[in-house]
């Protein structure tokens, strides 16, 4: 970036500080002129034979001009040193952010020293660029994975079209109903990848909502689905008021009991959904029974597109963005998600959003 014209900080206050120590210097001179001059007795000189005050005054003058001579260059040179000294981190953290906005989010200043104003800055900035580089990287991810799992369906619907066209006289209702399928998958992700994008950028109004009520309807949405699978759903807890988005916790909370639902035991499985509140916050809890699983494995599940392969059913694979959207959607309203393997089999996820109270919806 070119600068303006105009006198630099360190220039600035290089001359500040001379000029600070020549108007230090000047009222020291004063000083001197005014008590051991102006108010010496007259006829203290006679009796004392010291020289008169002209005398003095021409003694006194020259070497006073010389004092200042010498304090404005130590004021300049001292000043232009110490203003250097004092701005080199400012230097540094300038040099990080012309490499963080040519791209290079990896670099940290990492400054030494005493933690004063500019190492909270610095340790600051690094901070943001951990973050930073997390989100790109995470983006980056993000849209490779995005692009694969549209491309998937796309390249099916083409195979799917080439077959019919080198083969007229082939089945077309089997060629519809796959279409079908495959076009429904491709609109699924679609508008998962779409409500992601919406929650991580907190594009929502807020409303008084109650987790329980949004448990129930969640519940009772998708206890067809658990019955056709012999599970049993289980709702139990307190009245747990908060803000946000109704629709996006309608949709966070569907998107647990549906992965409780879809990754449980073949039959005779269970679905426990439960709300409670504590001090500062309501916690919603989903958990199921299934397989066993690791600690390592469960650590992967809220990435995009990181579907476990112990746990994926080949009846309902989903789109691989359902915890996903929970984390996302969570974070958008200022709470935290967290995912336990229980020791019995099955997953224990716990939502814990901001307490607010008042009229719920």
């Amino acid at each position: 970036m070119t600068r303006e014209p105009g006198l630099s900080v360190r220039l600035k206050l290089t001359l500040s500080y001379a000029g600070f120590i020549m108007v230090a210097g000047g009222l020291l001179l004063a000083v001197v002129w005014v008590f051991l001059l102006r108010y010496v007795p007259a006829e203290l000189h006679a009796s004392l034979r010291v020289p008169d005050r002209s005398e003095l005054e021409r003694a006194f003058l020259p070497k006073a001009q010389w004092a200042m001579v010498f304090l404005l260059i130590f004021g300049l040179v001292g000043g232009w040193i110490l203003a250097g000294s004092m701005l080199a981190p400012l230097t540094r953290i300038t040099n990080a952010t012309r490499l963080a906005a040519n791209g290079s989010l990896s670099h940290r200043i990492h400054l030494e020293g005493r933690a004063d104003e500019f190492r909270e800055l610095a340790d600051a900035f690094d901070t943001m660029l951990e973050r930073l580089e997390a989100q790109d990287a995470e983006q980056r991810r993000f849209a490779a994975n995005a692009s694969h799992e549209l491309r998937t369906p796309l390249a099916i619907t083409q195979m799917l079209l080439d077959v019919a066209r080198n083969d007229p006289n082939g089945d077309t209702g089997a060629l519809v109903e796959r279409l079908r399928f495959v076009n429904t998958r491709a609109i699924d992700l679609t508008e998962a990848m779409l409500l992601l994008t919406r929650a991580s950028q907190r594009s929502f109004a807020r409303e008084h909502v109650d987790l329980s009520l949004i448990a129930e309807e969640a519940a009772e949405t998708l206890l067809p689905l658990a019955e056709k699978r012999g599970l049993t759903i289980e709702t139990s807890g307190d009245v747990a008021p908060t803000l946000g988005s109704h629709a996006l916790l309608l949709q966070m909370t569907t998107n647990l009991v549906h992965n409780a639902i879809v990754h449980n035991l073949p039959d005779e499985g269970t679905v426990w959904i439960t709300t409670s509140v504590d001090a500062e916050s309501v916690v919603l809890t989903v958990e199921n029974t299934g397989e066993k699983l690791t600690a390592g494995l469960v650590s992967t599940l809220t990435e995009p597109f990181q579907r476990g392969t112990q746990r994926v059913r080949t009846d309902h694979a989903g789109v691989g963005l359902g915890l996903a959207i929970v984390k996302s959607v969570a974070q958008a309203h200022d709470g935290t998600l967290t995912l336990t393997p229980r020791a019995e089999g099955g997953l224990r996820v716990t939502v814990r959003l901001g307490y607010a109270s008042g009229k719920s919806k």
